[in-house]
């Protein structure tokens, strides 16, 4: 039971030294994750419309 008082107090003691991240830089993170997601998005169904276009267009030449 003491080992997991100490733990607890130990992980208090750390939190305590976390810098937690202002909401301006939050804002601002989190916008930077959003414009990835749909730069991602935008690329890959690009190639899927790429890709799809390619194979009908080889199947349509058999």
């Amino acid at each position: 039971m003491q080992k997991i008082k100490k733990f607890f107090a130990g992980v208090k003691k750390e939190m305590g030294r976390v810098r937690w991240p202002k909401k301006k830089d939050m804002f601002k993170y989190s916008m930077a994750v959003l414009a990835c997601i749909v730069v991602f998005a935008a690329f890959f169904v690009a190639s899927d419309f790429i890709i799809a276009g390619a194979r009908s267009l080889a199947e349509g030449l058999k």
